[in-house]
């Protein structure tokens, strides 16, 4: 499976120079396909029975001759850590389409779609300091406005930056609140629990904590120049004051992430 992302951002200027900004649109594969085999430099495989001789079958049945399922060896990663609390969660104001926290099971921890999003806005602005730039404030505002579009996304099954009414980002913004000149908007589209191709590397991977599905967003929108330049303001891109993350985690283990981006009146 090959993640897939977007990123889209827009200005608005007192003196009219800057219009719904600059949209960029990154696009990865449409569809993802489910690796059932994988050969030996994956370190997967399926586990055959070698034949065995027996001197007496009798009274035994079919069950008792299996072969194992897909086994995957490589070494399971380590339960999150506490993800750094990103902000205000519970603002005066919300998008109404909010849907909440999602969930997701995993042999190793239930990924959280609220931790998902506090180490996505951490790693960001981890990303941002090492090229010289202060860290995003988080807006919790935002946050559920970004949250409310992962959710319609996958719920009405799209993946952009206009949703099926034609709103764009900024539309989406200003339905809930008013206080952004600038808006910016970065999406992305991966799974929890299934073999995905990792950004940048071409390796296959499996997200099964928040902190690594966090990472593994945050390096799809990196590993592309339009979302890189939305994250570290480059280009046309704003000097963002604020942002929020919403991410959604689908009962089959889809995960849909918006980041969006506020230039302040």
């Amino acid at each position: 499976m090959c993640p897939r992302s977007r990123s889209n951002a827009a200005a608005d200027g007192s003196d009219g120079s800057n219009g719904p900004g600059d949209d960029a649109v990154v696009r990865s594969l449409l569809r993802f396909t489910v690796v059932v085999v994988l050969v030996g430099a994956l370190a997967l495989g399926t586990a055959v029975l070698a034949p065995t001789v027996l001197e007496d079958l009798s009274g035994l049945s079919d069950d008792d001759f299996q072969v194992p399922e897909e086994v995957d060896i490589r070494e399971q990663p380590s339960p999150s850590s506490d993800p750094p609390p990103a902000g205000e969660r519970n603002p005066n104001v919300t998008d109404p389409n909010d849907p909440g926290e999602s969930t997701y099971e995993t042999d190793i921890e239930t990924v959280e779609s609220a931790a998902v999003e506090d180490f996505i806005h951490a790693e960001v602005n981890d990303r941002r300091a090492d090229h010289g730039l202060e860290p995003l404030e988080w807006d919790g505002t935002i946050a559920s406005v970004s949250r409310a579009h992962s959710h319609d996304m996958a719920d009405r099954d799209y993946f952009d930056h206009v949703n099926p009414d034609g709103q764009e980002p900024m539309d989406r913004f200003t339905d809930v609140d008013g206080y952004c000149r600038g808006y910016g908007e970065n999406i992305a589209m991966t799974w929890v629990d299934h073999h995905v191709e990792r950004p940048g590397t071409g390796e296959t991977v499996r997200y099964q904590t928040s902190e690594d599905l966090a990472v593994g967003l945050v390096d799809q929108w990196m590993n592309s120049t339009s979302h890189r330049q939305a994250i570290l303001e480059e280009g046309s891109t704003p000097d963002w004051d604020r942002g929020g993350v919403g991410v959604y985690i689908a009962a089959e283990g889809e995960v849909y992430a918006s980041h969006n981006f506020c230039l302040e009146w």
